[in-house]
């Protein structure tokens, strides 16, 4: 798999060769009013990078339009990319379980990738992939408006925040994305890996519970 490291240089050298900075997102003629109308309008049969060749289908994201708490992810997997929706494999079941333990349930947040499209083999995003899908994601985030965005794993964290960071040096900490509280943690899939860090993550998860009023 291609190292994240890597995936930014390379990323930072396309915005170059396209005469862009790192914070250019591409803009739509038209706001969409709201997350049907960028899904069906501006996304729908997206053929803007080289995943629609390979991809199932689309995996715009679920939940409440209205969400207080958005989570966002890398990616879409083979699950997700069968069924058309973010989350549903082993991952997302322990997804599933954590929100639940902030007693929610999926129904009440929203969950999303930065790519809606599954790379082949599950590798990373390539630089050109993230280019023509960061602005989604912005745009979904924009009609949201949540309170919190929990960004799930290294990759997701560093795309909401534009600079490389490891995740141990923000795991935990408050950062900011567009006015927004973001909370960094572990990815579901990273915890499955390494279940010693569940403690860590549920931590986390109580931060964003005291900061929503669940607590």
């Amino acid at each position: 798999m291609e190292s994240l490291q890597k995936t930014l240089v390379t990323r930072l050298k396309l915005y170059q060769e396209l005469g862009l900075n790192p914070t250019h997102t591409v803009q739509s003629p038209e706001e969409p009013a709201d997350l049907e109308l960028l899904r069906l309008n501006q996304i729908g049969d997206c053929q803007r990078c080289k995943l629609c060749r390979t991809r199932t289908q689309i995996v715009f994201g679920a939940g409440n339009p209205h969400a207080e708490l958005v989570f966002v992810g890398e990616a879409p997997g083979a699950d997700e990319d069968k069924q058309g929706l973010p989350f549903v494999g082993r991952a997302g079941q322990l997804l599933t379980k954590m929100i639940q333990a902030m007693k929610l349930d999926r129904e009440q947040v929203y969950i999303c990738n930065v790519i809606k499209c599954r790379p082949p083999e599950n590798r990373n995003p390539e630089a050109d992939e993230i280019y023509a899908c960061e602005p989604f994601l912005k745009q979904q985030l924009a009609l949201i408006r949540p309170k919190v965005i929990v960004g799930l794993g290294r990759y997701a964290c560093q795309s909401l925040l534009k600079r490389e960071l490891a995740m141990s040096s923000i795991r935990g900490q408050w950062q900011a994305y567009e006015g927004i509280d973001l909370m960094p943690t572990y990815h579901p899939a990273y915890l499955l890996r390494s279940p010693n860090k569940k403690v860590e993550a549920w931590s986390d998860l109580q931060k964003v519970m005291s900061r929503l009023g669940l607590a």
